[in-house]
């Protein structure tokens, strides 16, 4: 087992997500969320223990954090429950504050514990990809959102810088290895879909913070976006050669954070029939998601899903 599996959970916090915003926005059935919200902390916690199992059988514990492929995913450890302790918000105010605490703080020192790794590793280039940007630019873009969801200005905007800084220091090592270093080996080449996630969740963030107001800020972020939007259309042939196993999941969160993210823009636009729109994309989101998760079931029942993953060399 490796830490990439916690994609899984992370992806059906994502469709929570979307769900809870269309209700917000668009007044959508709560249900769906509320149902995605307890799916996502229940498989959270059984991969979780599986995981720590697997780890306390291997002893390998230290390796994990410096692995050059998977490592990074270790952040999604504290970051789907900090997700989880904002959707508590509604119910249990205090309860959430206390999970969404904890779990920012584990994001935050993860993320820095897993940024001085890779400066003392001896890594190559050619080992980074895109799941790079999980421990720091989604880990603090996701804290700002949370913190702004609570109400806690201050720290929203700081995790804001804190993410932000962080997508443009590592987008530019990360597209320049994807850019001219050898493809990505085709296990991996579906985390390449994490390059449109940092726009549409610094969008989603931002309106989070001012209130949903469309501005210069979230026209810009979604500008780049689409040029993101773009590359993963361009991308489908290549993707269609992967064989199939967790790093797919990294669709799940990514482009459900794009639905998201129209969704909020629709209702700051005041978009004409908004709300056929947004049950256009739940659906779309939904019914995506629900192939995804046949496929993984598929693959666990014929044992394709989980194979080794060499380093990326």
């Amino acid at each position: 087992m490796a830490p990439n599996l916690f994609g899984i959970s992370f992806g059906v916090a994502g469709l929570a997500q979307a769900w809870t915003a269309a209700h917000n926005v668009a007044h959508a059935p709560a249900w769906p969320g509320i149902v995605l919200w307890w799916g996502a902390g229940l498989l959270w916690l059984l991969t979780l223990v599986a995981y720590a199992v697997n780890i306390a059988s291997r002893g390998s514990l230290g390796k994990e954090f410096t692995h050059p492929v998977t490592g990074p995913f270790i952040s999604l450890v504290p970051i789907v429950p900090m997700l989880i302790g904002v959707a508590l918000r509604p119910y249990a105010d205090t309860a959430g504050k206390c999970v969404y605490l904890v779990a920012f703080v584990v994001t935050v020192v993860l993320g820095g514990l897993l940024t001085g790794a890779w400066i003392r590793v001896d890594m190559k280039l050619v080992d980074w990809h895109p799941a790079y940007f999980l421990p720091t630019v989604a880990g603090g873009l996701l804290a700002a959102g949370g913190a702004a969801s609570f109400g806690w200005v201050r720290l929203s905007e700081l995790m804001f810088g804190f993410g932000f800084i962080c997508w443009v220091v590592l987008g530019s090592i990360l597209l320049l290895r994807l850019f001219t270093q050898p493809a990505l080996p085709n296990r991996l080449l579906p985390v390449i879909a994490i390059e449109l996630a940092p726009p549409v969740v610094a969008g989603n963030v931002w309106f989070a913070m001012n209130g949903g107001k469309a501005d210069f800020v979230a026209s810009g972020l979604a500008g780049y976006a689409l040029l993101m939007a773009l590359v993963q259309i361009s991308m489908i042939p290549a993707y269609r050669t992967a064989p199939f196993g967790p790093p797919f999941w990294a669709f799940a969160f990514t482009y459900v954070a794009v639905a998201t993210d129209v969704i909020v823009w629709l209702k700051a636009e005041a978009v004409e029939h908004a709300d056929v729109i947004t049950y256009v994309l739940l659906a779309l989101s939904t019914l995506g998601f629900a192939a995804l998760a046949g496929r993984t079931v598929k693959g666990l029942v014929q044992g394709t899903f989980l194979p080794a993953y060499p380093a990326a060399r």
